[in-house]
This record gives structure tokens, sequence and C-alpha cells, in this order.
């Protein structure tokens, strides 16, 4: 991504990588009960579909996680976590600490990169980190959702993080962890696209029409763009990789299975269940996460930068 002072010496991708694995960690803490609140709105209605003139349990993204905190305690928005960190220490790391090193591999060097090649570069990461980090997008979705599985009754599906990694393998197999890969592909390679090219662009025009220089609001302007951008276009494939990889051996024969059973008898409408708090959630994360991305990135190379 565009860096804003010549004479900063440019981060490597080492420094690159890491910065976007700790921001990534960053963000979730921070945007975590929103993301829990998305996932718990995306699946409801998923095991017993509603019937006419019945209340939902859950209703919008505040009043999901006052349920949620009233009947299960405040720590139900934080189930999870563990694995949600895992996942960005390897997922964010790749998918975003490698962006500009693909970039560069695309345009041979050349600091002139055209759309078609973010587009490229961001795409390519994206199905990159998926490879590195599908199993803990499982786990985490399985325990973020799990309160909604009724035929668990008070029982929970897993008692911690590497208890659903050994039942999802002892049960489910090898591939149950890699349960709903090729939608989690589509969808970060949408999602990359949207997120990175949209920060990508808008910090390049912001900075090019000395509009802001670079600095936290600068990058707080990109950041929201690219959230609102991301949401728009990425929703009904996140809404359907939630529902495939939260569901039980057999349920649905695949993806565009699971989208057919959900246009069939939920409706159009259910690929943009959640879509407030998706919004929330990504509008938030991106703003953190850019920002500390951008803060990480200076101060591991502030001390490089003084002995230069």
């Amino acid at each position: 991504m565009v860096e804003g002072r010549a004479a900063d010496l440019a981060p490597t991708a080492a420094v690159k990588i890491f910065s976007a694995g700790t921001a990534g960690c960053v963000a979730d803490l921070v945007t975590f009960p929103l993301d829990t609140a998305k996932v718990r709105l995306q699946v409801q209605g998923e095991s017993k579909p509603l019937l006419k003139g019945q209340r939902a349990e859950y209703r919008g993204v505040f009043g999901t996680i006052f349920t949620m905190v009233k009947t299960e305690g405040p720590r139900s928005l934080y189930s999870g976590l563990v694995a949600g960190l895992h996942r960005q220490m390897s997922f964010a790391s790749v998918r975003i600490g490698m962006y500009d090193t693909m970039k560069e591999l695309y345009t041979q060097g050349s600091e002139n990169a055209g759309l078609g090649t973010r587009l490229l570069a961001g795409s390519t990461t994206g199905a990159m980190a998926v490879a590195f980090a599908q199993p803990t997008d499982v786990v985490k979705v399985r325990f973020q959702a799990q309160a909604q599985r009724p035929e668990s009754g008070s029982v929970k599906r897993y008692s911690s993080t590497i208890d659903a990694y050994r039942t999802i393998a002892r049960d489910e197999g090898f591939k149950g962890l890699w349960k709903g890969c090729l939608p989690n592909i589509a969808r970060n390679a949408i999602v990359n696209c949207s997120e990175l090219v949209t920060y990508d662009i808008m910090k390049e025009l912001i900075l090019k029409y000395n509009l802001m220089t670079d600095n936290m609001p600068c990058h707080f302007t990109a950041a929201f763009a690219a959230g609102f951008c991301t949401t728009i276009v990425a929703s009904p494939v996140d809404v359907i990789k939630t529902r495939f990889m939260n569901s039980v051996p057999g349920q649905y024969s695949g993806a565009v299975n699971c989208a057919i059973t959900m246009l069939i008898k939920e409706g159009p409408t259910a690929f943009y269940k959640g879509f407030v708090p998706s919004f929330l959630r990504l509008g938030s994360w991106n703003i953190v996460m850019f920002v500390s991305y951008e803060q990480i990135k200076r101060a591991v190379m502030r001390p490089v930068c003084l002995l230069v």
C-alpha cells in the first residue's frame, strides 16, 4: 500500500506480515462481540425455520448482544476468541501483509499498479490466507454459533479451543477442519479485493490531491470506505460460508446446495442476514486494523530508520 513519506525507510515484507497479524488481533479484540452477533443472526432460522408470526430470538445487532448477555453471560460475546486470534495471526498476516509483495511481483517491481493488478494481488493473498487459516476459521464460527444448536440442549459442543480441533478432526475427519474452504476462498477473494484495493486506492487519492497527510485521519477515512464497500459485496458469500461451516455433517451437500436451500426456505433476504452487524463489524474492524497496521509498521521501522 502507498507509503506516505518518501524519507521513511520502506517496511520489509517480514515487518508487514508481523504488523498485519498483530493489527488483526488488536482489531479482533475490539470488535469480536459484533462478529459474534453477526454469526448468531446469520445462523438464526437454519435448524428450525421461523414460523409465520413467530418472534425471532435475536433482533438486530444490539438486541442480539443484549439477549446473549442476559441469557448466556458477557463471556458469550467472546466465545471463540482464542481461535479468532489464531486465525488473525495466520490469516491477516498473509492476506494483508503480503499484498504489497504480490502487487510488486505482478508489476515486476513497477510502482504504477493498475486496478487489475491490485485485484489480482488481493485475490491471490486472500486465497493463500485461507489455505493457512481455514481450520481456525471453522473452530471460531462453531464456537460463536454453538449456543444456537438446539439439538445439544444446554450442553456446549466443545469445551475448549483445543477440544474443538480434536473433536472436529475425530468426528468429521481432516476434511471437517477444512469445511467451507471453497466458499471461504470465494469470500476472501471478494473481501480482499474490496477491502485492500479500496483502502489502497482511497489512501493514494487522498495523498495525491493533498486532502490529508499520511496520518490517522487519512487511514481512518480510507479504512471506513473499505469496510463499507466490502460489506456490500461480501455479505451473501459470508452468510453462506457461516451457515455451511456451522452445519452438521450431511446437512448440506456443498456450498451451492447451502445457498439454494437458504433461497428456497428463507428467501433472498437470508443472504443479507446480519448486514448491519456485518457493516458495524467490518467498518470498525477495518478502522482499528488499518490504523493499527500503519502505526505498528512505523513503530517497528523507527529504530531501523534511526540507525540508517
